[in-house]
């Protein structure tokens, strides 16, 4: 079985009394989702607080991580629900209160769903590379611990996802590590780069850079390295734009100054958050002016950053992420030989995680014994032995103390430690 059929399952019911069950995923990639419609999903950077604290509370789930990228979307909960299609049905609408009653439709038929075993596959095969768009791409294994810190910090994720993270980012690392899947690496990036240089693009073109996050960071240090120079940089924030100018040795404007740019250009690489067009056809009049060569742009954003109009009226030839899949295929042939030891890495340690969840469990259920222990400790003194404990002396109520607090260390640490040993010793065993 490959490793695709054994991560895609839908629709099953959960196993309640298994932590692991309570892991759930509502995924869409560019493995069933044409990319741009992936672009239904995407948040602005303002929204991502108010929108998924919203959607936490109206589905009543325990945790939830948002990843997103130029090539998926992805939801990953903490839930006794099943997700199933009364469960999708509130979810979508709880994301998105504008979307229509036919946004809805097409977004049940189209979102892919893992639980328990299925989901914890499936994450540690997205951040392993081997389900990207460009299999053996490390630039994933960041987007999700970027993403996990983003919605950790905004108080959505608790102490599964943070487990689950935590393994996955670690599945990935002996993925790389140990296997060929990400030998001599390739990217978006990269392979956007790759149909630029089949254009014969000149090494003193002038190059806009909208947008200076790690996809056009990324995009640039490229271009640099390979020896172009001419670049100027906007991005809604200066201050960002300005440190991407600064290592391009480039001029930085914030992005409201986009349409008022006079310089020309020869390429324009873009990459936002947008959630709408950045480059209407009224912004590329503008910045083309007079000029009637044809332009290249490399558009890596989900949704596009190009209004798809402006390709009606100008000569343009557009490098985006949906016209590089065919490239990706290529890249995916050549790893296919890999795939079965990155299937046997990830099954290992979803196993592993199934014990890390079994002693995680032990010690919340212990995390109470420090406590009790505190309290019958004070119990004896104050209480139980108040009385014969007034008529010691002082070095001995010190010596006392020490051994009471020794006690203390170890009733705490003791049963825990057994617990562990009891857990390791019964895996050995199945």
């Amino acid at each position: 079985m490959t490793i695709i059929a054994q991560i895609h399952r839908k629709f099953v019911l959960p196993k309640q009394n298994d932590p692991l069950q309570r892991i759930k995923i509502i995924a869409f990639t560019h493995k069933t989702t044409d990319i741009n419609d992936i672009g239904k999903f995407h948040m602005d950077e303002s929204d991502l607080r108010s929108r998924l604290e919203t959607l936490k509370s109206e589905m009543a789930v325990d945790e939830l991580l948002y990843l997103s990228t130029c090539n998926r979307v992805e939801f990953l909960l903490s839930t006794a629900a099943a997700i199933d299609e009364s469960f999708l049905k509130k979810f979508f609408p709880a994301f998105d209160p504008n979307m229509s009653t036919a946004d809805v439709s097409w977004s049940m038929q189209n979102a892919q769903v893992f639980e328990g075993d299925a989901a914890l596959n499936h994450l540690f095969s997205v951040a392993s590379s081997i389900d990207s768009l460009v299999v053996g791409e490390r630039e994933i294994i960041t987007q999700v611990r970027n993403a996990y810190e983003q919605c950790n910090a905004l108080g959505l994720t608790g102490d599964l996802i943070r487990l689950a993270i935590k393994s996955t980012i670690e599945v990935a690392k002996e993925v790389y590590t140990n296997t060929n899947i990400a030998r001599n690496p390739v990217s978006v990036v990269s392979l956007a780069y790759r149909k630029l240089r089949a254009l014969n693009v000149k090494s003193d073109a002038r190059f806009l850079i909208i947008g200076s996050g790690v996809t056009n960071t990324n995009m640039a240090k490229y271009l640099k390295k390979h020896e172009f120079a001419n670049f100027t940089v906007f991005n809604r924030t200066l201050e960002n734009a300005q440190k991407l100018a600064n290592e391009l040795n480039g001029k930085a404007f914030p992005l409201s100054e986009l349409e008022h740019y006079k310089g020309g250009f020869d390429i324009i690489v873009t990459c936002t958050g947008a959630a709408e067009s950045i480059i209407t056809p009224a912004i590329y009049k503008s910045l083309v002016g007079d000029d009637k060569a044809k332009k290249v742009v490399i558009d890596l954003a989900i949704p596009n950053d190009l209004d798809s109009e402006i390709l009606n009226n100008y000569d343009v030839n557009l490098i985006a992420v949906n016209n590089l899949q065919e490239v990706a295929k290529e890249n995916l042939q050549a790893r296919e030989q890999e795939m079965e030891a990155c299937a046997t890495i990830i099954n290992k340690n979803i196993e592993g995680f199934k014990q890390i969840l079994k002693t995680r469990k032990v010690e919340l259920a212990m995390s109470e014994v420090p406590k009790k222990v505190k309290e019958i400790r004070e119990l004896a003194i104050n209480e139980v032995f108040a009385k014969e404990l007034s008529n010691m002396d002082a070095g001995s109520k010190e010596v006392l103390d020490k051994i009471l607090l020794y006690m203390e260390k170890k009733y705490i640490s003791v049963p825990m430690k057994m617990a562990k040993d009891i857990l390791i010793e019964d895996a050995k065993t199945k």
